[in-house]
């Protein structure tokens, strides 16, 4: 089985009756990820979290660099990684893939090392070299992160999300 069969299904977005407003907000996070980022209010149980995964399900794959952690689009040097920003301006060609749009949950406990990326303290010891393990920032770059009751997040970790 293909890994887009083993994907799981969601509840059709053009199925969810009202809450236009925020398919509004989320359509146009879609078009302009400019916008940074859509805050959705409601009491428990209204479909917030059915309405953010159904969106991911209409959305298009995206280009991106194969293998690239960060999911660098390979059409925009702007919104390359530095790796694959150097190689671009080397002129050398990107192998590219297409990838289905996912939504990233991040865990109220996570630790600034696990959301942002640390050294990874094993393959630097084994492999004499600095390695960097990305954090779940980098997984949701270009794709959606999805916090849950973000007001329960601790501020060192909103603040830096919002940066």
């Amino acid at each position: 089985m293909d890994a887009r069969r083993a994907r799981r299904i969601y509840f059709p977005f053009t199925a969810i009756v009202g809450m236009e407003k925020a398919k509004t907000a989320l359509l146009a996070a879609a078009v302009d990820p400019g916008i940074g980022g859509v805050l959705l209010v409601g009491d428990k149980g209204t479909g917030k979290t059915t309405l953010v995964r159904s969106l991911a399900q209409v959305l298009p794959e995206v280009p991106v660099v194969k293998g690239c952690p960060y999911s660098c689009n390979p059409l925009d040097p702007r919104e390359m990684c530095d790796i694959h920003y150097e190689a671009w301006l080397r002129g050398e060609k990107l192998e590219v893939e297409w990838r289905p749009m996912k939504v990233i949950d991040m865990p109220l406990s996570i630790s600034v090392d696990r959301l942002v990326g640390s050294i990874d303290v094993e393959a630097a010891l084994r492999e004499g070299r600095v390695v960097f393990r990305p954090g779940l920032l980098a997984e949701a770059n270009r794709n959606i992160l999805y916090i849950d009751e973000v007001n329960l997040l601790d501020d060192y970790i909103a603040d830096i999300i919002l940066d």
